[in-house]
């Protein structure tokens, strides 16, 4: 029963209703695919003379023959001169410029000697032009405006600063003399009582009871012998 045709409409016939309801969806698929588009969505057409460009070819053309021209007349001179002497003077005059290494020679041409001096002339020229400028230049800024300046702004600070400017320098110079002076386990001890540590406070505390029993004790004796 579950396999059977489900129409979507009420029928007294679903084995009719299923042969309507099959021709009807072949006349509509045969619609679509005949359908003509709204939109040419179709590839352009290709033009011939897009694809062979003519210029183009006659342009390559053109210098291919150029190239081929040229390499002709290469040959024929390179020829010409293997054939003969060719037309140029190659000797060369220069002299060679000898230099002696321990116990033999070494020849060196220099063909560009002249000129590497003229141009080693005209750096020279040049720099000594620069140091000439800087040495005649005189400075902008002045040094002695400046300590001027700067004496004003220490009078100013001193003015307005509500504890001596110079205090805590002369303290640190004290202390850096007394460091230099004093050896180390004194500056040790020193630093222990400016710090006030509670060591130094017990030590003090056990001085002041020695010192107060040694006294009561003197104090004892005395009477003792005062009575006797």
């Amino acid at each position: 029963m579950h396999r059977a045709y489900q129409s979507v409409l009420p029928c007294s016939s679903k084995y009719l209703q299923q042969k309507w309801d099959k021709a009807v969806y072949e006349e509509h698929w045969k619609k679509v695919q005949a359908a003509k588009p709204v939109v040419d969505t179709s590839a352009p057409p290709t033009y011939g003379h897009l694809l062979l460009k003519l210029k183009k070819l006659e342009l390559e053309k053109d210098r291919l023959s150029i190239i081929e021209r040229d390499n002709r007349l290469l040959l024929e001179k390179m020829s010409f001169i293997m054939r003969t002497t060719g037309r140029i003077d190659n000797k060369n005059d220069y002299e060679p410029k000898r230099e002696r290494l321990w116990h033999w020679y070494i020849i060196s041409f220099s063909l560009n000697r002249r000129k590497r001096e003229q141009e080693l002339l005209r750096i020279t020229k040049e720099n000594y032009a620069i140091l000439e400028r800087i040495t005649k230049c005189q400075p902008q800024y002045k040094v002695q405006k400046w300590n001027e300046d700067w004496h004003k702004a220490e009078e100013y600070m001193n003015s307005i600063a509500r504890y001596p400017r110079r205090l805590c320098k002369s303290r640190n110079q004290k202390k850096q003399k007394y460091n230099k002076k004093t050896p180390k386990r004194k500056k040790q001890k020193a630093k222990r009582l400016n710090d006030g540590c509670l060591t130094d406070k017990s030590e003090r505390k056990e001085r002041e009871d020695t010192n107060n029993e040694n006294e009561n004790q003197k104090n004892q004796s005395e009477n003792q012998e005062g009575k006797v």
